[in-house]
């Protein structure tokens, strides 16, 4: 079953994940356990090994291989690899998720198209949706193994009521290679169209919106298919995995505490230092917790690369059929026209509506509501600032500094434009352009004397580009 959590992290607050780690069902101390106390029996036969049996001269060399060890753990990038690995396996758990059928959808649009309230109707929809339901058992059987378990055979299936048996031996005389989920989709698909035909569903509308929504259905039914057909390429599941076993397995060896190497004694003595090497720890805690994290990342991977087996935290696949078909059944049939009367609501004669607060939530309703990013922005007080321009059609022009009062605050009313034209290179040849001139759209108590003296700036301007 799957393991959820999301209401004891609903608050964060002081050690919110420490409740987390004395749980034992789907956590990481459950599916390491047995690699960890490997890990550590390895890694003490061999310092017994060192301490006790080697004679000088053995841990000598010992202690040299340790060290080469110890470097060459080093250079593999594990970090790079193994997380771009989990990265990829979380992403691809989610959209596994994500592809399975739900007949949400399908079943309202069922329940809204095919009409009739009479035994025949009921049995138009209850079948539309029951061959629905029965494409999902079906590729839930091809990839998980706990639907398989469920259901071994086709008999099971009719068993269950998915499928009667005239339909099984339909199913069965069809003879193909391949899976054969789609049969129930294509089944559907006909007793729409007949039904359309019968008056059951009265527009071509209404059963162009009951097949685009079976196409969705259908898609995710393949898509899933798919996902479990097209696995991560092995080669990077073996890249990773050797990468990983490959660091420990040096790990075990470098990692072990050994004697210091000769020439950092020699270099000590002349000082009156004693020869020291690293602390002699019987348990190597940074080592056990690298393993711990690396080893556990990759045991994540392993757990979540395939969801539909049986794992703490593989999908509930057959909760999801039980749960598909009851909600499915009761929307076409019991719901079927079943409304409740429509009568007005209790704010029908009121401007706005607002519902109450309870006193643990009345706090909200002080708070103003977010209107926008820009509603606070403090604009200038600058009266230029707002008046409105449009450009006339004409040639393009660089724009002056006089004629952007904001860029005249730095470069001065006469200060050259910094756009710069590849004309403005060379010299201008032929009649003179006449300047692109700003005209202000007049308003009543507009700045008139203000739009004249730019327009005589910017045409003194286009006056000095003029050959001479």
């Amino acid at each position: 079953m799957t393991v959820s959590y999301t209401l004891k992290v609903a608050e964060a607050r002081f050690g919110g994940f420490s409740g987390l780690l004395l749980r034992w069902r789907g956590s990481i101390y459950k599916l390491l356990y047995k690699e960890f106390l490997l890990f550590i029996a390895l890694y003490a036969l061999l310092s017994i090994t060192y301490r006790l049996l080697l004679t000088q001269e053995q841990r000598h060399v010992y202690a040299q291989v340790a060290r080469y060890c110890n470097r060459s753990a080093d250079l593999i990038p594990l970090s790079f690899v193994l997380g771009f690995y989990v990265t990829l396996v979380v992403n691809r758990w989610w959209a596994q998720y994500t592809s399975i059928p739900l007949p949400d959808q399908l079943m309202c649009v069922i329940s809204a198209s095919v009409h009739g309230v009479d035994e025949r109707g009921r049995l138009l929809r209850r079948t539309l949706i029951r061959y629905a339901n029965l494409a999902s058992v079906l590729v839930l059987r091809s990839v998980s193994t706990r639907v398989l378990k469920r259901f071994p055979t086709m008999e099971h299936v009719v068993d269950a009521g998915f499928m009667s048996q005239e339909e099984r031996k339909k199913f069965e005389s069809l003879k193909s290679d391949f899976n054969k989920y789609w049969v129930p989709c294509v089944w559907f698909t006909n007793l729409a169209a007949r039904a359309r035909k019968d008056g059951r569903i009265r527009d071509d509308i209404a059963l162009c919106l009951l097949l685009e929504e079976l196409n969705k259905y259908r898609a995710k039914c393949s898509m899933l298919f798919h996902y479990d057909w097209i696995s991560i390429p092995l080669v990077y599941t073996q890249v990773v995995t050797i990468a990983v076993y490959s660091f420990f397995g040096l790990s075990l060896v470098g990692r072990q505490f050994v004697e210091p190497e000769a020439g950092a004694a020699k270099a000590r003595e002349p000082l009156g230092w004693p020869a020291l090497g690293d602390l002699d720890m019987y348990v190597p805690l940074t080592t056990l917790l690298q393993f711990f994290f690396y080893a556990g990342w990759l045991k994540v991977a392993e757990q979540i690369i395939n969801p539909f087996g049986e794992d703490d935290d593989d999908f509930e696949t057959n909760q999801l059929i039980d749960r598909n078909l009851q909600v499915s059944l009761l929307s076409v049939d019991d719901m079927y026209q079943n409304l409740p009367p429509a009568e007005k609501d209790q704010y029908w004669d009121e401007d706005s509506a607002l519902p109450p607060y309870t006193v643990a939530t009345v706090a909200e309703s002080l708070r103003p509501s977010f209107l926008g990013s820009t509603f606070n922005l403090r604009m200038s007080d600058d009266p230029e600032q707002s008046l409105q321009v449009e450009a006339s059609p004409g040639p393009a022009r660089p724009v002056t500094a006089a004629q952007t009062p904001l860029l005249g605050r730095f470069l001065g009313a006469g200060a050259p434009s910094p756009a710069i034209s590849l004309r403005n290179f060379g010299r201008v040849r032929g009649a003179p352009r006449t300047p692109h001139l700003l005209r202000f759209r007049a308003e009543e108590g507009g700045d008139l004397e203000a739009a004249d003296r730019i327009e005589e700036e910017a045409s003194g301007s286009g006056d000095e580009t003029q050959e001479p």
